[in-house]
């Protein structure tokens, strides 16, 4: 097989294994993406995690570039550890990413000048929480500065069967909004999911694979919706669904209640589950600044009343 075959066989096939690993988990930890991905039976590795620019060594071109989340307290060593949510957040069409030390000519900086020049899709590996990763692909270098000492990233729409870069503005504007709302979806479920420890606020069900970060007011209300962790919830499949439909209420005093029509059905033991949360409380964190707040929840109640 060809260089070039080789190349473009290995890119496919890890980008295939990360579309299946976000199938499944959502962030993806450190460990699923140190586990690499097979091509003709042989592991490659999807990252490097000590460095932020990666290229396997049987690959030509540049493979992934990753952004830590740091850990509290931990030292911040490159700006956009800090810095890419906000631009993801405030950003048009592009994002920087900062070059590795202050040398252009430095092999990972290399990396990221040739992937430039050929525009070659990349995976973009964004921490959204200590070790944890939302996997933005495809991704591209739309542009390498030796002055800043930063690329820019675009991000490109996936489209079954091909990987190829956004044609213009628009596209690498729309592309970015997609980004956005699932950086929001993910920061979010990962800090509420952490803040009660992995366990449905309900039944304490603790499998995180099994739990939704349920929005206490929704996040179209511009004053009170937004994605923080004293607005969300962690609650199991059935329950998130049993909340958004107003079957289960949370009143401000963290007191669950159950709709009439719920009680007066008998139908197994599902139903008797959720039936029998009647009267009890939420489960809620240790820390106190994480714990549901009670307007939320009386604006959320409100809404539970009237629907009966």
């Amino acid at each position: 097989m060809s260089d070039s075959g080789l190349e473009e066989r290995l890119r496919l096939a890890a980008f295939e294994r990360v579309k299946r690993l976000g199938e499944i988990h959502n962030p993806l930890t450190a460990q699923q993406l140190g586990e690499g991905f097979l091509s003709d039976g042989l592991r490659y590795p999807l990252l490097n995690p000590r460095r932020g620019i990666f290229k396997p060594r049987q690959m030509r071109f540049l493979l992934s570039i990753n952004t830590v989340f740091p850990k509290s307290g931990n030292r911040v060593w490159y700006d956009d550890q800090r810095e890419v949510h906000r631009q993801i957040y405030e950003g048009d069409d592009v994002v920087d990413y900062a070059f590795m030390g202050t040398n252009p000519d430095a092999a990972d900086n290399r990396w990221l000048r040739e992937a430039f020049e050929n525009q070659i899709p990349i995976i973009y590996f964004l921490g959204v929480a200590p070790g944890r990763y939302e996997a933005m692909m495809p991704a591209f270098i739309a542009d390498w500065d030796s002055q800043t000492l930063k690329a820019r990233i675009a991000f490109g729409l996936p489209v079954e069967g091909t990987i190829v870069p956004p044609r213009d503005t628009s596209e690498r504007r729309y592309a970015l909004r997609t980004v956005k709302q699932r950086l929001h979806q993910a920061t979010f479920r990962a800090a509420v999911i952490g803040a009660y420890r992995g366990r449905c606020a309900l039944s304490g069900l603790p499998e995180p694979m099994l739990l939704d970060a349920a929005h206490i007011v929704a996040d179209i209300d511009a004053r009170l919706g937004q994605p923080i962790v004293r607005n969300g919830i962690p609650l199991s499949k059935i329950h998130h669904a049993a909340f958004d439909a107003h079957l289960i209420g949370i009143d401000p005093d963290y007191r669950l209640h159950v709709s009439e029509r719920l009680l007066a059905q008998n139908d197994g033991p599902m139903l008797e589950a959720i039936k029998a949360l009647a009267g009890g409380t939420l489960r809620l964190p240790r820390r106190e600044q994480d714990r549901p707040d009670r307007d939320r929840l009386a604006l959320r109640f409100e809404r539970f009343k009237a629907a009966a």
